[in-house]
This record gives C-alpha cells, structure tokens and sequence, in this order.
C-alpha cells in the first residue's frame, strides 16, 4: 500500500488486540514482490548450479552413493528451521527476521549477534560469488573459443580475477540499488535458465546410462537414499555439514517480507517452497550422475579428487556433447546471478539495525527514487570486494578458510532464529495441535541439529590439518577465523551499545510482547 507520493506507507504491525509490537517499516516499497518472485530470488540465492557442482564431489568423497540420503538428511533440520522462520515471519514480518526476532524473543545482546551471523555469512559468500563467477567466465570463453587452458589461466593472475571480480560486483550492486522489480524480472530470466539446463543435463545423464553410454553406469538402489547405509558417523556429519551449505540462502524470502504482497504469509510460504525445489532438484541432479559416472577414484569417476572442484565442466562434455558450454553458462548465470540476490539479505538487515538503533542511523537510509536500502546496499558491495581484493592478493588460502568458516555462521545464526521461534511462542506452545509441532518441536530439533553441527564444525576446524590445512600455533585457520568473526561481531557490539545504549535498553524494539501478536497492515 503506498501514498499518493508512490512511497511505502508506514507499516506498524499491531497484535490481535490492536497492542503495538514495537516494529515499524523502514521505508521500503511494499508490495512489489510475489509469491512466485520470491521463490525465483530464493533459488537464485542457493545458486544450485555453482553450489551443486562444487559440493556433490567432496560429499561422494565422505558417503559414496549415499549422496542421496545426505541430501535428505540435509534437507530434514532446513526444512524444521524454515517452519521456525515462517511462524516468526506471521507474527513479525520485519526486515530484519533474525536480528529482530532473536531481540524479540532473547533481548538485545542475542538479537544483535544474530543480525551479525547473517550478516557475516551473506558478505563473506558474496566475494566468493564474484570469484567464482570470474572463474567461469573465463573457462566459458575458453570452450566457445576452443583453446584448451589458455584463456581460463588468465582467471587465475590476480590481477586481471580481482579487476573483473570487482565489475561483477559493480553491476549486482547497481542491479541490487534499484527497485525490488528490476531484481525480480532479472532473476526471472537467470533462474529459469539455469534450472533448465541442470534438468537436460541430469535427463541426457539417464539417457546415456539407458543407452550404455555411461562412463561407469550404475543402476540406482534403494539405498543410495538409506543414511544408515553409511558405516561411519563422522562421515555422515562431514556430509550433513556440506549438505547444510547447499540449502542455505532460502531466508532471503523473509528480509524482503516488508516489500512482498501478503507479508504475513508469502514470505514463509515462499521459504517452504523454496527450500522443497531445490531439495526435487538437487536430488534429480546426484541421482543422475550417480548413475552416469558412479564414484571411482579414476577418469570421471565421482571419486576423482582431480575433477571434484567441479564437476559438472567435466562431466558436461561426455554427457551434453556440442552442448557443453550450456553447464559452464549456467554455473556462470547462477554464480552472477546469485551474487544479485544475495545482496537482498545483508543489505536488509543491516537496514533494520540501523533503523532501530543497533548501528549508526546512515545504515537506515532507503532510496528516495527506488525505496531500496541504498547505503546499506553500498556498505556490502565495499566490504565484500575489499575482503576479496585483499584476501586474493594476500593467500588464497586464507580466502577458502574464510569461506569455509561461512558453515559455522550459517549453523550459528539459523541456530539462534530456530530458538528464537521456540522461546517467543513458549506461552502458546499447547494451544493448538499444529502449535506442538510448528512452535515448538520442529524448530527445537531443527536449531539443536544445527547448534551441534556448529559446535563439531568448531571442534573439529581447531585440528590444524582442517581446509586449506594451515594453522597459526597449531591452531587450524579455519578455527582462528570462526573465532576472529564472532569475536569482531562480540567488539562491534560492545562499541555499539557504548555509543547508542537505547537499543541495547530495549528502547528501541520492545521485548516480552505477548506470543500471540499476530503483525497486520494498517
């Protein structure tokens, strides 16, 4: 709903009985993204295809043939979280989701470094888009031109990967700084490319296992989606661990809850939805290459650590033929693309710290001409690329190690919301049947699976073999940077509550609201 001056007409969510929440609308443009355009920019934000090509290597490496049934137990403690988020979002659709509600439900210090593992998470993996993106645009010239290895070299010289990185940032910056609509139809575009070029090639994948054709054919069993056909625990948490990577980016249909039609309820629907899809797809894609090239060590073998980093170039060719080139485009599309949506989430929540006092107010500033939060859209475009200029040039292997941390942050702040949901809705916990389960039980198992997943990670990353496998005083790097990112949120904080005490007061977002509020438009 908007004035007669086409801006965002203020939201002030009220509860059932008319109390005020202590929530109010940043300035954004309501109304402007759907149920399908939030579904389309959530699995823009997974980026299947980059995400599937580099994980489904390492994950056969842990399980084998149990891919499959990774993927399901995976896909299990996302889909409890999502339930979690969807019953936050009904009651307090705000932009700020985790931040906002862990405040909610927690008080300010909690909520505060909730909105930090968001936060952290989506910038961290935003210069590893553009990277990666880089990358593949490189080997792409490389195919259409035919020159084996000449052209994709040039990725990897610093120089000309960072200039370029830094362009892709550019325009998913530009993209990101106007309207929600602009975002939407290019999204449209980009995701239903990628998407059905990953579905011809996991259906030519069976078309060569049915004609003969496969590298090493293996017929698809029953327990290929059997989790306890694994022999070893670890194995299945080292796989449960990648597979929690691959889903993640869903919740960035709920930090555009304040600018979809219907925010009390497409948001969460959206969330589900998304997270359903990629689950039908991911499991299309593992089954079929599986199948296709089986999980030798040798040749195209899935086991082959020299072409795990990524899989789908080197299977592209012995299944698509002339068509090859159509994988590298759609990892390309869906790494650029992804870049795009994953400003959304950052950007958003840094919107809502700065409207409600958390960071310094410049952070709450929203684009006179696009009702986008236009500072806080720059903030993380500048911090990403920095990172990713100085890290390159620095050691690529504390680049990696920072990505990898990006699990512990994700487990961290899911983790947080999933209780979050629990604790704010404890009062109504048994009032209804669906309440026991989507109040309570779902997002409790959901968020304890990803706090000892968060815990393991953090054990196990302190063994200095872990990643890259460097370490400063024995200590693996991927521990010292989980450490360092949480303790520089810990700082920022502290900092922040001596500069602006009326947040961190519970002045700014009122807490202990009564759990049935239920947040409506005016």
């Amino acid at each position: 709903m908007s004035d007669h001056t086409g801006a965002a007409a203020p939201l002030a969510p009220v509860g059932e009985k008319g109390e005020p929440t202590g929530l109010s609308a940043k300035g954004l443009s309501a109304g402007t993204v759907g149920l399908i355009g939030a579904v389309v920019i959530g699995i823009s934000c997974i980026a299947p295809a980059y995400t599937l090509t580099a994980a489904l290597g390492p994950t056969v490496s842990e399980v084998g043939f149990q891919v499959p049934a990774i993927i399901i137990v995976g896909f299990i403690p996302m889909l409890l979280v999502a339930f979690g988020y969807r019953e936050l979002n009904r009651a307090m659709p705000d932009s700020g989701t985790s931040f906002t509600w862990a405040t909610r439900a927690f008080g300010p210090w909690v909520g505060w470094m909730a909105g930090w593992g968001l936060i952290a998470a989506t910038i961290l993996v935003l210069s590893n888009l553009a990277g990666i993106a880089v990358e593949f645009l490189f080997l792409l010239i490389d195919q259409i031109a035919g020159s084996p290895g000449t052209i994709a070299e040039l990725a990897f010289n610093p120089f000309i990967n960072v200039g370029v990185c830094l362009l892709f940032m550019l325009g998913a910056t530009l993209v990101s700084y106007r309207d929600m609509q602009t975002t939407q139809k290019l999204q449209y575009f980009l995701v239903t490319f990628q998407v059905l070029v990953l579905v011809i090639f996991s259906v030519a994948a069976f078309v060569h296992v049915a004609q003969g054709n496969a590298f090493d054919a293996s017929p698809v069993e029953l327990s290929w989606f059997n989790p306890f056909a694994v022999a070893d625990f670890g194995a299945v948490v080292a796989g449960l661990s990648l597979s929690i990577f691959i889903f993640w980016g869903w919740d960035v249909t709920l930090t555009m809850n304040e600018e979809t039609k219907d925010p009390e309820k497409t948001p969460g629907r959206a969330a589900t939805l998304t997270v359903l899809t990629i689950f039908a797809l991911y499991l299309l894609i593992s089954v079929s290459l599986l199948a296709f090239a089986g999980t030798g060590a040798e040749g195209l073998g899935l086991g082959n650590e020299d072409i795990q980093s990524n899989v789908f170039f080197y299977l592209s060719g012995p299944i698509l033929g002339p068509f090859a080139f159509l994988v590298s485009l759609a990892v390309l599309t869906s790494s650029a693309s992804s870049l795009q949506s994953t400003f959304v989430s950052p950007a958003r929540t840094l919107l809502a710290m700065g409207h409600y006092g958390a960071l310094p107010k410049r952070f709450s500033e929203v684009s006179p001409r696009f009702f986008t939060p236009g500072f806080a859209t720059i903030v993380s475009a500048v911090v990403a690329s920095v990172f990713y200029a100085v890290m390159r040039f620095i050691s690529e292997d504390v680049l990696w190690d920072t990505i990898t941390t990006l699990g512990m942050m994700i487990c961290f702040y899911y983790g947080i919301t999933a209780f979050a949901c629990v604790w704010y809705f404890r009062k109504q916990w048994f009032d209804t049947t669906r309440n026991v389960f989507f109040t309570f039980l779902f997002p409790l198992v959901g968020g304890v699976i990803l706090i000892f997943l968060f815990v393991k990670t953090l054990i196990d990353s302190m063994d200095p073999d872990y990643g890259s496998g460097s370490n400063i005083g024995g200590l693996g790097l991927v521990f010292i940077l989980g450490v360092v990112v949480i303790g520089l949120g810990i700082v920022i904080m502290i900092w922040q509550a001596v500069k602006r005490p009326a947040y961190f007061r519970g002045e700014t977002i009122s807490l202990d609201a009564p759990a049935s509020l239920r947040a409506r438009r005016r």
